[in-house]
């Protein structure tokens, strides 16, 4: 996407969830070089407001603003992005927020894996409720929900992790058909392995095909209103292609279960 061409087809301020590091901080760099002014929410507030005024730093014709905030607990949702920060409208939004508790099932904190569903599942359906409306009204803009490879078939030790990428996949793609009549381009960006911190802290090795998170950002852009779901990455691409349509089920899950036994940090 040219340089200025985002502003033009969808307004001028971009509300990234999730986005004080990884692919959430990519995002913010890559709007901001599109020239939006930007809305970070993230929960760490050092963190956050370090990479804000970063961002100001080096776009100082920009508004950059940071609110904190966890989509497990919405109150900002209702009273600070539906709204629009400042007043303003929000007319992109990358909804990046993730928990992904690793390991078995049954010994995983319970707490950890309801968190799971609330932010990745509940937070995003309640993000896309409360800002799409206004998009549609407006016959403008765009909403970019991060998902994830491991939503395209069972995957053993991240199983409800992955099952909320299943939902978001599919939530994204339901949602791309409804909101294009009115001008607003949703996409399901279906990430494999990013070279994010979080990555770095939980596998022992990359995996084939791991992208850096300004690579990710840049396919997504690029099939922003064009498709409904795009996948970063040839590997990737070829390996969702085997998986998917060349192998059974059974053989897909139980490949995933080596990669992910062979990647995990966590006995």
């Amino acid at each position: 996407m040219k340089p200025g061409e985002l502003r033009r087809r969808y307004g001028s301020t971009a509300l990234v969830v999730g986005a004080s590091e990884g692919l959430g901080a990519a995002w913010a760099e890559a709007l901001a070089e599109h020239g939006l002014d930007l809305v970070l929410i993230a929960r760490r507030p050092q963190v956050l407001e370090a990479f804000a005024a970063e961002l100001r730093r080096q776009h100082p014709q920009l508004t950059v603003d940071a609110l904190v905030g966890d989509l497990r607990h919405p109150d900002w949702l209702r009273h600070g992005a539906q709204a629009g920060v400042g007043g303003r409208e929000i007319d992109v939004v990358i909804a990046n927020a993730a928990v992904s508790p690793v390991g078995p099932f049954v010994t995983t904190d319970p707490d950890a894996l309801e968190a799971t569903v609330e932010v990745n599942a509940l937070g995003t359906l309640r993000l896309a409720r409360a800002l799409l409306p206004p998009m549609a009204e407006r016959r403008r803009g765009a909403f970019v929900i991060m998902s994830s490879l491991a939503g395209h078939q069972g995957s053993p030790n991240l199983a409800a992790y992955a099952a909320t990428k299943a939902y978001l996949n599919t939530l994204g793609e339901g949602l791309w058909a409804e909101l294009r009549p009115f001008g607003v381009d949703v996409l399901a960006c279906s990430a494999g392995a990013v070279a994010t911190p979080g990555y770095a802290a939980a596998a022992l090795n990359r995996a084939p095909g791991t992208l850096e998170p300004a690579a990710v950002v840049e396919a997504a852009l690029a099939a922003l209103g064009r498709v409904p779901r795009v996948i970063p990455g040839a590997t990737n691409k070829l390996a969702t292609a085997v998986m998917t349509r060349v192998l059974s089920r059974k053989a897909a899950i139980s490949i995933m279960s080596t990669a992910n036994a062979r990647l995990s940090r966590r006995p």
